[in-house]
């Protein structure tokens, strides 16, 4: 008799917590994502500013899943859905058919209709986009030691960060601080210390998703490293030569974009309207209402909490959804009874500024500084896949600590 099949579009946190549920499942489980590897995106940014390597944070999918007998891995992009037949169509021209179905397939950022500034202002989702904002960011220095105009070399050293949440808290922090230690003495013609990085948001502070307090504290921090903050006004206009915000002309030859995000074709391949992000809606069991065996989780989903809210986009809320999906399955194959509805347990919020500096929010308890600084550290060393990628990082950090140097910064992929 053949066994059921569990096909697992995504590879990310949810995709991999379903899989991971299932291994003593008797059904063949396919997990299908068009890279082979797992990315750890919250340490992205580091590979970004040169603080590790990509291989750090990321893990081979084959690799991940080696030990669970039932799966399957397939290297593929997906390029749309057939219900009536329960297939899956990839770019190849294959289909995979499936008898349950899991979409995990998360998100990239978004421009907010203006498309036309992607080009010029990168974002922060996969490895390309690091090792490609690396080589701008270390490039715009080297261009600048030979730059014989004084205003063309203020404008290389002028580093613009859109979007004021962690992920963009995170890269302002880490370039303000790859300028002022890693960078200070390594060149003759420019002080890297002079170099201005600009935190951009049309919300009114950073960090929204913390309390005012510890907003307050963030944004303190940041001065300290000295980032500039320019709050309360969107971006108007970006280029090549820099932005626009408020009516005021800022002259960068680096834009750097960390301000929303859209999620997946999802939406568009089972053929429903998503929302403003383009995520599906899903009911308290994460299924596609039309269908109780199709789910949709993490960024990919517009699921809400018990106060209707929807639930962030962020790794634990993906993970949870995972390996409940993943053991609802499991019940169901079996024959057993379903797990009760999914409810999101909120662990807390973690975002770092810098050198000893951070902010944590577990409800029960806020910290800031080093204390949340450590946390945070340890909470993402612990979440990393892998025994080789947690020491390589740990080691990485220690010696960035103590020397105040990052060891990742070579310029590759052509010219910075």
């Amino acid at each position: 008799m053949t066994k059921p099949r569990v096909l697992i579009v995504g590879a990310g946190f949810g995709g991999l917590s379903a899989a991971r549920a299932l291994a003593h499942t008797d059904a063949d489980v396919v997990v299908i994502d068009r890279r082979n590897y797992h990315l750890f995106q919250p340490l992205l940014y580091q590979v970004a500013t040169a603080a590790l390597n990509p291989s750090d944070i990321a893990q081979p999918i084959r690799s991940v899943l080696r030990d669970q007998a039932n799966a399957t891995v397939l290297m593929g992009r997906v390029v749309g859905i057939d219900r009536a037949a329960r297939t899956v169509q990839l770019q190849s021209g294959e289909t995979v058919p499936f008898d349950w179905l899991v979409l995990a397939t998360g998100a990239r950022h978004a421009y907010f209709g203006k498309e036309e500034w992607e080009t010029v202002a990168p974002g922060l989702k996969k490895i390309d986009d690091a090792t490609h904002i690396r080589q701008r960011v270390l490039g715009a220095f080297e261009r600048a030691e030979s730059a014989l105009d004084e205003a063309a070399r203020r404008s290389l050293l002028t580093f613009v960060v859109v979007g004021a949440g962690p992920t963009g808290v995170e890269l302002a922090g880490a370039i303000a601080e790859l300028a002022r230690d890693a960078l200070a003495k390594d060149f003759r013609r420019i002080d890297p210390t002079s170099a201005r990085v600009i935190l951009v948001d049309a919300a009114p502070r950073v960090l929204p998703v913390f309390t005012e307090a510890l907003s307050a504290k963030a944004a303190a921090q940041l001065l300290r490293l000295g980032v500039e903050l320019k709050l309360g006004a969107p971006v108007s206009a970006c280029d090549l030569d820099g932005v626009e915000v408020a009516g005021e002309r800022i002259s960068a030859r680096t834009v750097l974009w960390a301000a929303g995000v859209q999620a997946s074709a999802a939406a568009k391949w089972l053929g429903v309207p998503g929302d403003r992000a383009g995520r599906v809606p899903v009911g308290a069991n994460l299924h596609f209402e039309e269908d109780d065996r199709i789910f949709v989780i993490g960024d990919t989903a517009l699921a809400l909490d018990a106060a209707g809210k929807a639930l962030p986009g962020i790794a634990p809320v993906a993970k949870q959804q995972g390996a409940w999906v993943g053991k609802r399955i499991a019940a169901a194959i079996a024959q057993r009874s379903s797990n009760p509805p999914f409810r999101y347990r909120h662990i807390g919020n973690l975002a770092t500024i810098g050198r000893n500096a951070a902010v944590a929010d577990f409800g029960w308890i806020t910290l800031s500084g080093y204390p949340a600084w450590v946390l945070w550290g340890l909470a993402h060393v612990y979440f990393l896949i892998g025994f080789r990628n947690r020491l390589s990082v740990a080691l990485s950090w220690v010696w960035a600590y103590l020397t105040r140097q990052r060891p990742a910064r070579l310029i590759t992929g052509g010219e910075g």
